[in-house]
């Protein structure tokens, strides 16, 4: 596999760089462990994924090529002036529409949400995913961004804890989405242990060993 591969020329890298010590008599034995690996290495080629909290934002989950990683999603409220929705990040289409459906759900249904029924009449609202060089897509992040935006409807911050991933309709049901063992690991790797999955996606979860 090529995984497999990459990790043996880690190795033999590891390997050369330790012989190239002994022979020029830096050192008499060559110990490898984490404190010196990035001397053999080089820079970690991934960095530790860092959740992001405040009044709107909130933590989702997104599969990639790579597996599962965690997704930040940034709401604020520009100004008030007139009413207006803005989308950054480098999202696809059915990232867009997601985003556009949650903006909908949200300000259709206010007053059962307990938020502010009158917020959305003249905010300008800003709705960003961050590592904006990323290109992002699926509708994955739907209740991720409805959940941003009642955030600043209710001038309340989502506890930073919890992470969630599910498909947003326009009538607010919630689909089931892919990838939710790898979306687990990621949030496990991130250290938040309260995730929020679609009823929908329960069987996905059932089916995962207890580790």
């Amino acid at each position: 596999e090529a995984g497999v591969r990459t990790l043996e020329k880690l190795l033999h890298r590891i390997i050369r760089k330790a012989i190239v010590m002994l022979m020029k008599g830096e050192a008499r034995q060559v110990r490898v462990n984490s404190g010196n690996l990035q001397s053999f290495l080089g820079a970690p080629a991934f960095r530790k994924e860092r959740s992001l909290s405040g009044r709107g934002v909130v933590t989702g989950l997104a599969w990639t090529a790579m597996g599962g990683t965690t997704l930040s999603v940034e709401a604020q409220l520009i100004h008030s002036v007139n009413r207006g929705f803005k989308l950054t990040g480098q999202l696809g289409e059915v990232m867009k529409e997601s985003a556009e459906i949650a903006y909908s759900y949200i300000a259709g249904n206010l007053k059962t949400l307990k938020g502010d029924t009158a917020f959305f009449d003249h905010a300008f609202v800003h709705l960003h995913v961050p590592e904006g060089a990323t290109p992002k897509d699926g509708p994955s992040a739907g209740i991720t961004m409805a959940t941003a935006l009642l955030s600043l409807a209710r001038d309340q911050a989502p506890r930073p804890e919890i992470a969630m991933t599910g498909e947003l309709t326009l009538t607010g049901k919630v689909f089931p989405v892919g990838g939710i063992r790898e979306k687990l690991i990621a949030a496990r790797r991130a250290g938040t242990l309260e995730i929020i999955l679609p009823e929908a996606n329960r069987h996905d979860y059932e089916e995962l060993p207890a580790y």
